[in-house]
């Protein structure tokens, strides 16, 4: 296959394919040649574009990781509008969608992926839940420099709190999502003394 437009092609055939394999058959069921067949291609498509499934995989993870920024942004955006509570649940309900949560597991259980997620991405963490992280406790930095979050609020510790419970609340997804109010009582619950507090 030639370089240029076709490459792009291929590429975000693989990793449309690879996406309905995840949401389908779980991290267990993603190989490659899960993948070329669900993409109706060549085995030798996905080597011919990548050192190996691994290397792929990292590819996949980060364009997917990308993709959160839009949401992310969305959040910052919201800064001093509504409420912060439900701008924390709207946030959590988009950025905690299905193909971010079947992402966490395939990134938790493979080693040499996390290896080269690390090699990619210096900063750390685990993708998708370090580009949730990031955005919630940007945005509660900012609501707390404008006074709608306490003063003395843990950043660090709320942010924690609301995608260490959001995680946990969306990741079980058997037979459905969350509610809206389960994610409400998780955020109001977290929330709960530093929004009411007047701003030291």
């Amino acid at each position: 296959m030639p370089t240029g437009v076709h490459l792009r092609d291929a590429r975000q055939r693989l990793f449309d394919a690879a996406e309905r394999v995840l949401l389908r058959d779980g991290p267990n069921g993603l190989t490659s040649r899960a993948v070329t067949d669900e993409a109706g291609c060549a085995k030798g498509v996905l080597h011919r574009h990548f050192t190996d499934f691994d290397a792929f995989l990292a590819e996949l993870v980060l364009d997917r990781a990308a993709r959160l920024e839009a949401r992310a942004r969305a959040l910052r955006e919201a800064v001093g509008t509504g409420t912060v509570a439900d701008n924390l649940a709207d946030a959590l309900t988009a950025l905690f969608g299905p193909v971010p949560v079947a992402i966490i597991p395939l990134v938790t259980f493979r080693d040499t992926l996390r290896e080269r997620l690390r090699d990619a991405r210096p900063g750390g963490g685990i993708a998708i839940l370090a580009q949730v992280a990031t955005a919630v406790s940007a945005y509660l930095a900012d609501e707390r420099a404008i006074g709608r979050v306490a003063g003395d609020a843990d950043i660090d510790s709320l942010t924690l709190s609301l995608v260490g419970g959001g995680h946990l609340l969306f990741a079980d997804r058997e037979p459905d999502p969350p509610t809206r109010a389960a994610v409400d009582r998780l955020v109001t619950t977290v929330l709960a003394d530093v929004v009411r507090r007047r701003p030291r």
